[in-house]
């Protein structure tokens, strides 16, 4: 096992709609780009970061962002390398295990399904302290 960490963190705004597509077997693959502004001493600017997500993440994402929305990921870096013209070329990008929706959502817009079911179900039975039984042995 390794103690090597490759974990990133950015918050941003979809420059664009997301790219959906589904592989052969139906997996679902969801790329997009935000853009990540910083500031500097004596400048300021703006950095393109490329996401990419798999699986049920991938179609959530799909369905949810859309350009201009603001958006916490959380995932790996990860560099492909590849050939165009006899080049070798690099991309880099982050593929993503989390993603989180900020700001405020506009009126009449759906919210997504919650993340954690179970939580969820938990809270809708109600279960905190003013439900328990009094009778506690101890």
């Amino acid at each position: 096992m390794s103690n090597d960490l490759n974990q990133c963190n950015f918050i941003g705004r979809l420059g664009r709609d997301p790219e959906t597509r589904h592989t052969s077997s139906g997996d679902a693959i969801c790329n997009f780009s935000i853009a990540c502004g910083w500031k500097g001493k004596d400048k300021e600017g703006v950095e393109w970061v490329n996401i990419t997500c798999f699986g049920k993440l991938a179609e959530i994402a799909g369905e949810y962002l859309t350009k201009g929305k603001q958006v916490f990921v959380s995932g790996r870096f990860k560099t492909d390398k590849y050939e165009k013209d006899g080049v070798t070329r690099y991309a880099t990008k982050i593929v993503a295990d989390r993603i989180q929706l900020l700001g405020s959502k506009p009126e009449g817009e759906e919210s997504p399904p919650p993340r954690n079911e179970k939580q969820t179900a938990t809270a809708k039975k109600g279960g905190g302290f003013d439900e328990m039984d009094d009778n506690i042995p101890w």
